[in-house]
């Protein structure tokens, strides 16, 4: 167990140092404690949703590992989060998947309604746990070409052009409950494994799709539409429709909210260096804050260094009202309580270490011309007692300092999630 007052004399040395350097440790707590990061729920049971045998996954998704003891209940889910949050310090929101949906029966993705998502609703107020949500155009049969909003059938195109429309009046609703916006993230996979013929009318197909969903003018103070880029999947190799070039394009041109996630661009391309170009041009931006291994296989985030350029880029270009954070992996190889706690933990303490730099001391330093020292203060951050303070903010927010939230998963592991079976759902 911590001890408090070791805690305590770590992070008034740490506070000093700081000083030293002219950031004021207080303020940037405070900071840190108003940032809400959309925790994805599709962790918790990977990727499979509450549809039934309404189809499998796919559609440029995969999830590895059986670790035992995933969530097959909305119930079990929701269980599962709340022991995840309370391992994470401040107030944090939901991304929520159409599939996740409670239904009492078969209901196609074109006719989910409000209805649907009451029991996520009525969790949202008791917990205190605001909503973000998207709709879920992959692991249905009228996807299983690798086509949905982009498809060459008419029928097919206005099934998901539905569903899509349907999403976004179960977002607004969500957003009117709880009072803020609810981000609603439109990815879609559609693309080609192999070189297409015509790249030109795929695009044509789905940008005319996207117009008809966003038809309806809908409250942004209710709910903001997000579109997501990406430049290959699995099955989707050789071409996708939705690339970042056609979804900035459409960010811009229809004023909408760019979502760019840290895994979806060539191994060598950052999502860090894009962040400033796009809101020249967009309103807000959402990042799916992940972390790609050679190919976009959305692992657990993991305090690297693309993690603390993001955050910096964020906070040296004070973008924090304009930027949404949100998470998006899955890893069934480990504990999934465990995988959420590691990456929301990440990625809130690189945005500390970050509200921690002298900012404005390293851009006047830039904006003298005086690179070398802008370069060694920079190095020096890299060994400021950051760990001091973020053990501080954990301990004044509640929650375990250090790897001590570790026996706790453990805990929850043994008395609740090593008793589910793999595939039997609790009646």
């Amino acid at each position: 167990m911590s001890n408090t007052k070791n805690v305590r004399a770590a992070f008034e040395l740490a506070s000093e140092q700081y000083q030293a350097q002219g950031v004021d440790v207080s303020a940037a707590l405070q900071k840190l404690s108003r940032v809400a990061i959309s925790v994805h729920c599709w962790q918790g049971d990977d990727v499979a949703g509450f549809e039934g045998e309404a189809g499998t996954l796919g559609n440029g998704l995969a999830v590895t590992g059986n670790y035992p003891g995933r969530a097959r209940t909305a119930d079990e889910l929701r269980s599962d989060l709340e022991v995840a949050y309370s391992l994470i310090p401040g107030k944090h929101r939901l991304n929520l998947h159409a599939l996740y949906g409670e239904f009492d029966g078969p209901v196609d993705r074109d006719e989910i309604g409000v209805e649907h998502f009451r029991g996520w609703m009525d969790w949202s107020r008791e917990q205190q746990v605001d909503l973000d949500f998207n709709p879920s155009y992959f692991s249905h049969p009228k996807a299983s070409d690798g086509f949905t909003l982009a498809h060459s059938d008419a029928g097919i195109r206005q099934f998901w052009i539905d569903h899509g429309i349907a999403c976004r009046k179960i977002a607004a609703a969500m957003g009117a409950a709880q009072g803020n916006a609810c981000v609603n993230n439109f990815w879609v996979p559609d693309g080609y494994k192999d070189t297409p013929a015509s790249r030109k009318a795929p695009r044509e197909r789905l940008a005319s799709s996207l117009d008809e969903i966003f038809a309806e003018d809908l409250p942004r103070s209710q709910t903001l539409d997000a579109v997501e880029c990406k430049l290959f999947g699995i099955g989707s190799e050789s071409y996708v429709v939705g690339s970042h070039e056609f979804y900035m394009g459409y960010a811009i041109s229809r004023n909408k909210v760019l979502c760019l996630d840290a895994g979806h661009f060539h191994p060598t391309e950052v999502i860090s260096d894009k962040i400033s170009s796009a809101l020249m041009y967009v309103p807000e931006l959402l990042l799916h804050v992940s972390r790609g291994v050679r190919w976009d296989s959305d692992h657990v985030v993991t305090y690297s260094d693309e993690l603390q350029a993001i955050m910096q880029e964020i906070i040296r270009g004070d973008y924090l009202d304009r930027v949404h954070l949100g998470l998006d992996f899955f890893d069934a190889s480990i504990n999934r309580v465990a995988a959420w706690a590691i990456g929301t933990r990440n990625a809130l303490k690189a945005l500390l270490a970050a509200l921690l730099e002298p900012t404005e001391q390293l851009q006047q330093l830039e904006r003298d011309g005086d690179l070398t020292a802008r370069l060694a203060l920079m190095e020096e951050q890299k060994t400021m007692p950051l760990g001091a303070v973020w053990n501080h903010y954990c301990e004044s927010t509640g929650v375990p300092v250090g790897a001590e939230w570790l026996e706790k998963v453990r805990q929850y592991e043994s008395s609740v999630t090593s008793k589910r079976c793999d595939e039997s759902v609790v009646s």
